[in-house]
């Protein structure tokens, strides 16, 4: 199925969509696009100096902006966990290619970004990663064509798994 020479990893920020997108590309014998990094080398900032300068609204307007005009070619997409707020994103990603979830349970998530603190998480003013969660998951759940729980899991497990759902 030609969607499968696309895949994009939506989920919250720890979920490990990076670290799984490096593993999946390589498995897969395909192009890794880091839609965070696109976004950096755009304004020439980090994703928390675009926050802090520009405020989250800014952020996703860019955000947008870079994954609708990017182009589409056969790779695994790393999204950013606050793409699932753009439907206009989440159409062309879904249409273009495999949407996977990669789910993880809050404590999870805490835990995992408390390991990188200074990493930009898109939210607005005193909003918690709980508040965030409880947001989001609505969203990844809508969108995500395949879901892999990544609590207990390897990342060598959640690639392979990816891959025999894939296939």
């Amino acid at each position: 199925m030609a969607t499968h020479k696309i895949i994009s990893l939506i989920g919250m920020p720890g979920s490990g969509k990076s670290t799984i997108g490096a593993a999946l590309a390589s498995r897969l014998d395909l192009k890794l696009v880091d839609a965070d990094g696109l976004i950096e080398a755009q304004e020439g900032l980090s994703l928390q100096q675009i926050m802090d300068a520009k405020g989250n609204a800014a952020f996703r307007a860019i955000e947008e902006q870079v994954l609708t005009d990017m182009p589409l070619f056969p790779s695994v997409i790393s999204t950013g966990g606050s793409v699932v707020y753009s439907e206009h994103i989440m159409t062309r990603l879904s249409t273009a290619s495999t949407v996977v979830y990669l789910r993880a349970r809050v404590d999870t998530i805490e835990y995992r970004v408390s390991l990188a603190p200074h990493r930009g998480i898109a939210a607005d003013g005193e909003q918690t990663l709980q508040d965030l969660y409880k947001e989001r998951v609505p969203l990844y759940e809508r969108y995500g064509e395949i879901v892999v729980d990544c609590d207990e899991l390897t990342p060598e497990e959640i690639v392979e798994t990816i891959a025999a759902q894939l296939s």
